[in-house]
């Protein structure tokens, strides 16, 4: 099992966006140092928590200070965008990254982004399949583009002038594209199987109880079938909050005590997802009243904590629950404690990983 990075990230609302954004930056460069396979890192434009706008444009102050990981938007939030910049720009970022990207797509699930670009009313499943389409088939064309859609058009045949060059969208270094991903974050979800079915993969989200996770399996295997690929579990990334200590007290109180960044995360969270109808995803009986899905509970249900050895046993009773996956995604958070924030990404990587997979070989 490979131990890969996401972060959406969320940070408290007076700590100065500089620092935050510093932070989160280190902790790329941390888990490229330690070996982590992938790093994802989402956007979002209307959140003062959220405060990466761009995954593009954060991943590319990465770019040349990364040596060997691969870098994912997680993701473009396709709605709030046009197919020619999306296109333009994640093709700049492979060509940046020289074919270490990753592309992670997505609808966006935050509201205020929605209606801030108009889109709270709208289909915002058809644009997302519309505009990611529009972007392939820029990628797959030639200019000049005449691309019409519902909600998008790409053109350049007014202006298109190839002896100097203009009017073409470069492509991505990675032929015919970089590999797609897309995170699950509903029990059963169908756009697992549509993922499958188009040579994409999934990340299940972090928030998800493990019987979810799990549900994502048979739809992946699924979609694989309809593209005429094997369902490899290598292909499969679940992600999971994990806090690791030297000691197991020093790891429960930052991860379950006020002014953790584990519980201001989940507070975080779970306003906005209640906020949206969709406190079912952490409920194990879809009967449970909303009113019994409290902080503590989420908590208990979702976050794993302890010294190396007990975070490596409770990571395999999750594996156990969820089902062979490829990658473990730990899930990254404020660094509220620099050294326990920098402590728990190295102790994951040096001393959880080496038990987990001793134990599973």
């Amino acid at each position: 099992m490979d131990l890969s990075f996401f972060t959406m990230p969320i940070h408290p609302l007076d700590k100065p966006i500089s620092q935050s954004i510093a932070e989160d930056r280190e902790a790329f460069l941390l888990a490229d140092k330690l070996g982590y396979a992938e790093a994802y890192c989402g956007e979002h434009s209307t959140d003062q928590a959220e405060i990466v706008t761009s995954t593009v444009a954060f991943l590319a102050s990465l770019a040349y200070e990364t040596k060997s990981i691969r870098l994912g938007t997680g993701t473009v939030n396709l709605p709030n965008s046009h197919p020619a910049r999306v296109a333009a720009e994640v093709a700049m970022l492979d060509h940046m990254l020289e074919g270490r990207l990753i592309f992670g797509i997505s609808p966006g699930g935050l509201m205020s982004d929605a209606e801030v670009f108009g889109n709270l009313d709208r289909d915002r499943n058809a644009m997302f399949l519309e505009c990611i389409n529009m972007v392939l088939d820029i990628w797959a064309g030639e200019a000049p583009y005449n691309l019409k859609g519902e909600f998008y058009s790409v053109s350049t045949e007014k202006t298109m002038n190839a002896d100097i060059g203009q009017g073409t969208i470069p492509k991505p270094l990675q032929a015919p594209h970089p590999p797609i991903v897309g995170t699950a974050v509903a029990p059963f979800s169908k756009g697992v199987t549509a993922m499958a079915a188009r040579g994409w993969d999934p990340i299940s989200a972090n928030f998800l109880l493990p019987k979810w996770a799990a549900s994502h399996w048979p739809n992946y295997v699924e979609g694989c079938e309809q593209g005429g690929r094997p369902a490899d579990p290598k292909n499969w990334r679940v992600a999971k909050n994990i806090c690791v200590a030297k000691d197991i007290e020093t790891a429960r109180a930052y991860a379950c005590d006020p002014g953790s960044p584990y519980v201001y995360y989940y507070s975080q969270l779970l306003t906005k997802l209640l906020a949206g109808g969709r406190a079912n995803l952490f409920k194990e009986d879809q009967n449970m009243p909303d009113s019994e899905v409290t902080l503590e509970y989420v908590l208990d249900k979702l976050v794993i904590y302890g010294d190396p050895s007990s975070v490596a046993d409770q990571v395999l009773e999750f594996r156990e629950e969820v089902g062979d996956f490829g990658q473990l995604v730990y899930a990254g958070h404020d660094w509220t404690d620099l050294e326990l924030g920098r402590q728990s990404m190295i102790l994951m990587a040096e001393e959880v990983m080496p038990r987990v997979n001793s134990a599973i070989s």
